[in-house]
């Protein structure tokens, strides 16, 4: 965020951990992003796990919805701008949006 408002952006946060999230804004991140949902989401986490989404991982439609019900599996924080997006970790890498 800090390297956000250093260059001049003034970000627009969705905190969609408690904003509820749909399937076509899911699938815009995913495009901005220019890769598969299965790549940013959160492996390690508990939701991930005990909710067997191993086994939809690979099932776009189903993971998106998986991604709505279950928010935190989603990598965070994703940056868009425009037309694309970049998962912000490390921090530096939000860089790239910016130059």
């Amino acid at each position: 965020m800090q390297l956000l408002r250093d260059s001049n952006i003034d970000p627009n946060i969705v905190n969609y951990l408690t904003e509820p999230l749909n399937v076509q804004l899911l699938k815009s991140i995913s495009k901005k992003l220019g890769v598969k949902p299965s790549t940013w989401i959160r492996k390690n986490e508990n939701e991930y796990k005990i909710n067997n989404i191993n086994e939809i991982v690979n099932d776009d439609d189903q993971l998106y919805l998986a991604m709505i019900k279950f928010p935190k599996i989603i990598e965070r924080p994703i940056v868009t701008r425009g037309n694309s997006a970049i998962i912000g970790r490390p921090p530096e890498s939000v860089m790239k949006l910016i130059d």
